[in-house]
């Protein structure tokens, strides 16, 4: 396999510029493949808060499947690929994943992702959480994944949104040793002066 491989998903959680972004930067970055599925609710939320629509979305993977295709290449094992990120990922598809039901590519490509001891990362969207919430994020990190609430870091003094999502992005990006300038290196704390 040629280069990365990296399988996105946009569910239908609140946070879909997180989604969004992280194809932007991939896009632009050499060697890596991106394949992408876009849930049903995960296109409402697309033009709810960003008014994209899904082919303009589509438009910045270089594969795109479809959501209902369970048959397709990314829910075998034998394709290829580094990991997943969900992003935003909904507490719909963290209980699939956790439970494994593979009742749709997503959760199918998630499942997959696991079995074969990939990376697995879930950016999830929710606020305040309760127990079932909190369960099916354990039940998730004991198979191997990654449980990353986009909770924006205050440390670099963001001054817009984009600084905010662009950081979140970076440190997504780092789990998978993907280089990048979004954001600058914490270098220590600064002493009084």
């Amino acid at each position: 396999m040629p280069g990365q491989r990296l399988i996105i998903a946009i569910t239908g959680a609140t946070g879909a510029v997180y989604g969004v972004r992280l194809l932007q930067v991939l896009r632009e970055t050499p060697g890596i493949e991106t394949h992408l599925m876009i849930s049903d609710a995960g296109v409402l939320n697309l033009h709810q808060e960003l008014d994209l629509g899904r082919k303009e979305v589509e438009a910045l993977a270089h594969v795109v499947h479809n959501v209902r295709d369970v048959g397709a290449s990314i829910a075998s094992g034998s394709f290829q690929s580094d990991g997943m990120v969900i992003a935003p990922c909904s507490m719909k598809t963290l209980a699939s994943v956790a439970h494994g039901l593979s009742d749709n590519l997503i959760s199918r490509a998630a499942d997959v992702v696991l079995k074969e001891r990939r990376r697995l990362v879930l950016m999830v969207r929710e606020t305040p959480f309760n127990l079932a919430h909190l369960r099916n994020m354990t039940a998730v990190t004991e198979m191997g994944g990654i449980i990353f609430p986009p909770l924006p870091g205050f440390y670099q003094r963001p001054k817009t949104i984009e600084e905010m999502v662009d950081h979140t992005v970076g440190r997504v990006l780092d789990l998978f040793a993907i280089p990048h300038a979004l954001t600058p290196r914490w270098s220590g704390l600064k002493g009084e002066t």
